[in-house]
C-alpha cells in the first residue's frame, strides 16, 4: 500500500484557484494563443502557397485523405472521457495510455496496407506514396493522448501557450526550407512530422506525467468506453463527409480545384479554430465541473454562448466582406477560386459557436448520447447537398458545407435544451444583436471596399494596408452597431477587457468577481454564494492545507440554506476527488471555520455520469 501512495505522488496536479478565475484566464489565455498560432500559420501558409502550385497543395490532401479517420480512432474518444472523468485518474490515464498506444501501432500498420487504395480511388500513384509515408504519424498522435488530456483536465493553459506556438513553427520553418529546396509535396510530409516530433517531446515534457502510476483496468475502459463511443460517432461522421467531398472534388473537378478549396476551407475555419480551441480548453472541463448544478450551469451555458458568438459572428461578417480581395491580395491572382470557397464558407464559423457550446454542455453534463443524431444529420445532410451542388463548381461545395453546418448548429441546440433548460425566446435574445450588428458591419464595409477601396486591385502592400484599414473600421461598425442594440454587451466586454489587463497574478481573484451577473457564468465553482458575504463572515484563502490538498479560496460564511456541509466544504475543482481545505491557524479575527484539521475526505461519485 505504501509503494502504490509513492507511486501516486509522482504526478501531481497543478495547483488550481477557483473556477471563475480559471475560466477568465483560460479564454485570455486561449485566445493569446490563438492570436500567435494563427499569425505563424498564415505567414507559412502565404509563403507555402508562393512556393508550390495549388496542384500539389491538393496531391497532400488526396494522400491524407484517410489521416483524420485514424487519427479518431487513435484517440477513440478516451482523452475527453479522461478529462470528464472525476475519480481514479491515475489509473484512468494509464488505461487511457495503454489502449491508445496499442491502437496507435495497429492502426499505422493499417494505413502502411491500405495506401495502395488510396493511389486507385485518385489514380495516382504519388498519393498512394504519401498515405504510406505518413502512415507513422498516427502512432505519434496516440502517444500524445494523456498528456495533452490531463493539461487539459487541469486548464494547464500556460502550458499550451508554449506548445501550440512552437508547433506552428516548427511546422512553417520546415515545409517552407524544404519547399524552397524543391521538395514539392513531400516538403508538406515533412514539415508535418517534424511539427507532430516538437509536439510530442513538449506535451511528455510539460505534463510532467509519466506511465506506471496507476493500475490500468478493463472495467475502467469499459466504463470511459461508455462515455466515449458518441464523440467518435461525431467525429467519424464529420471525416468520412469530408472524405467524401475530397473524393467527389478531386475526382470531378480536379487536383488543382482540390488545391483551392483546401487553402479557401484553411482560411476560413480561423474562426472555427478558435472556438474549437477555446470550447476543448476552456468550456468543456468548466461544464463537467458545474454539471451537478443545474441553475449554475445554465447560467453558464448562456454566457459562455454570449461571448463565443460575439467573436464567431464578427469575424464570419468580416470574411464575408473581404474574403475575396483578401485571397487576391495576399496569396495571388492564381489562388482566385480560393477566394471564392472563402466568401461560401464564411457563416461555418459562426454556426460551429452553436454547436460547440450546445456540444459541449451535452458532454459536460453526461449526456454525450445524444450526439449520435448529429453524427447521422451530417452524413445525410452533407453528403446530400454536396452531391445537390456540385454541378455549381467550388461555389457550390462551399454552399453544400454551409448548410450542412448551419443544419447541424440548430439541431444541436434543439438536443441541448432540455439539458441545459432554456426557451427558444431566451436563445434569440441572446444571439440576434451580434448578428444584426454583424449583418450592418458588412453592409457597409463591403460597399465601401467595392466602389471606394478595391483593396483587391491595390497589390500587395497597398493592398494589405486598405485591407487592415477596412478590418478596424468594421470593427468599429461592428461595436458601435452593437452598442445601439444591447448596450450591456460592449460594457461588459470592456469590464472583462479590464480585469484581464488589471489581474497581477496567474492565483488572483476579484473582490466579488468570480461570480457573473445573473443570465451568465462559466465560473461554476459549487461553493461560493451567489450574493456577497453577509456581515461578520469572512473570506480568506486557507493557508497551509493538509498533504496533497490544493491551496483554495475558501468561503467561511455560513453554508446557503438548503447546501449541504459537503458540498461547501469541497476544493471547487475536484482533480481526482474533492479535497477539504486545513483550517486556519490564525487570522486577523475569530474565525469559525466549518472543516476540521483532518486528512483530506473520501472521494465521493463514481465514473462517467
Amino acid at each position: 500500500m505504501a509503494r502504490h501512495r509513492r507511486r501516486r505522488r509522482r504526478y501531481e496536479p497543478s495547483r488550481q484557484g477557483s473556477l471563475a478565475g480559471i475560466a477568465r484566464r483560460g479564454a485570455a489565455l486561449s485566445g493569446l494563443t490563438l492570436v500567435l498560432v494563427q499569425m505563424i500559420s498564415v505567414g507559412s501558409t502565404l509563403a507555402i502557397a508562393r512556393l508550390l502550385s495549388p496542384a500539389e497543395v491538393g496531391l497532400y490532401a488526396a494522400g491524407t485523405v484517410l489521416s483524420g479517420f485514424i487519427i479518431v480512432f487513435t484517440e477513440g474518444g478516451l482523452r475527453q472521457a479522461l478529462v470528464q472523468r472525476q475519480e481514479d485518474i491515475e489509473d484512468a490515464a494509464d488505461t487511457v495510455f495503454y489502449t491508445t498506444a496499442a491502437t496507435g501501432v495497429l492502426l499505422s500498420l493499417l494505413a502502411l496496407a491500405t495506401a495502395p487504395l488510396v493511389g486507385l480511388v485518385f489514380d495516382n500513384p504519388d498519393a498512394a506514396k504519401i498515405a504510406a509515408v505518413t502512415s507513422g504519424m498516427f502512432l505519434l498522435h496516440a502517444l500524445m493522448n494523456v498528456p495533452n488530456g490531463l493539461m487539459l483536465r487541469e486548464f494547464a493553459f500556460k502550458r499550451r501557450l508554449i506548445i501550440d506556438p512552437t508547433k506552428a513553427v516548427v511546422y512553417g520553418v520546415v515545409t517552407i526550407a524544404f519547399a524552397a529546396l524543391g521538395y514539392g509535396v513531400w516538403a508538406l510530409v515533412i514539415g508535418n512530422y517534424a511539427s507532430l516530433a516538437a509536439w510530442l517531446i513538449g506535451s511528455w515534457i510539460l505534463a510532467k506525467w509519466r506511465p506506471g502510476q496507476g493500475n490500468p483496468s478493463v472495467r475502467l475502459w469499459r466504463e470511459m468506453s461508455r462515455f466515449a463511443y458518441p464523440l467518435v460517432g461525431w467525429s467519424l461522421s464529420s471525416l468520412t463527409r469530408d472524405a467524401v467531398q475530397t473524393a467527389l472534388l478531386g475526382r470531378g473537378l480536379g487536383e488543382a480545384a482540390l488545391g483551392q478549396y483546401r487553402y479557401g476551407r484553411r482560411l476560413g475555419d480561423i474562426p472555427k479554430q478558435a472556438v474549437v480551441q477555446i470550447g476543448s480548453f476552456v468550456i468543456f472541463p468548466a461544464f463537467s465541473r458545474m454539471a451537478g448544478e443545474p441553475e449554475r450551469f445554465r447560467r453558464g451555458f448562456f454566457r459562455a454562448l454570449r461571448w463565443i458568438w460575439l467573436g464567431a459572428v464578427a469575424m464570419a461578417g468580416l470574411l464575408l466582406a473581404l474574403g475575396q480581395p483578401a485571397v487576391l491580395v495576399l496569396l495571388g491572382e492564381q489562388w482566385r477560386a480560393a477566394g471564392v470557397v472563402l466568401m461560401a464558407i464564411s457563416g461555418v464559423g459562426a454556426c460551429v459557436a452553436l454547436q460547440e457550446v450546445a456540444g459541449e454542455a451535452m458532454k459536460g453534463a453526461g449526456r454525450s448520447q445524444r450526439l449520435n443524431y448529429l453524427s447521422v444529420l451530417e452524413l445525410v445532410v452533407g453528403i446530400g447537398l454536396l452531391l445537390a451542388l456540385l454541378p455549381l463548381g467550388l461555389l457550390g461545395v462551399g454552399l453544400a458545407v454551409l448548410g450542412m453546418e448551419l443544419t447541424i448548429a440548430v439541431t444541436a441546440m434543439a438536443l441541448a435544451r432540455s439539458v441545459v433548460g432554456f426557451t427558444g425566446r431566451e436563445l434569440v435574445r441572446a444571439l440576434l444583436p451580434a448578428l444584426v450588428a454583424a449583418a450592418a458591419a458588412v453592409a457597409a464595409i463591403a460597399t465601401l471596399d467595392r466602389l471606394v477601396v478595391r483593396s483587391g486591385e491595390r497589390g500587395t502592400m497597398l493592398g494589405v494596408l486598405a485591407l487592415l484599414g477596412l478590418s478596424v473600421l468594421y470593427g468599429l461598425v461592428y461595436l458601435l452597431a452593437l452598442r445601439l442594440l444591447d448596450r450591456s454587451v460592449v460594457k461588459d466586454l470592456l469590464s472583462g477587457v479590464r480585469r484581464i489587463l488589471t489581474r497581477r497574478g496567474a492565483g488572483a481573484t476579484d473582490a466579488g468577481g468570480d461570480e457573473p451577473e445573473a443570465g451568465g457564468a462559466t465560473d461554476a465553482a459549487p461553493t461560493p454564494p451567489t450574493t456577497p458575504p453577509p456581515p461578520g463572515s469572512v473570506e480568506a484563502t486557507t493557508p497551509l492545507a493538509p498533504a496533497g490538498a490544493v491551496e483554495a479560496t475558501t468561503p467561511l460564511a455560513p453554508a446557503p440554506p438548503g447546501r449541504r456541509a459537503e458540498q461547501d466544504e469541497a476544493f471547487t475543482i475536484p482533480l481526482g476527488r474533492p479535497i477539504r481545505a486545513a483550517a486556519p491557524r490564525s487570522a486577523a479575527v475569530p474565525l469559525q471555520p466549518r472543516v476540521p484539521d483532518g486528512p483530506p475526505a473520501p472521494a465521493r461519485g463514481g465514473g462517467p455520469r
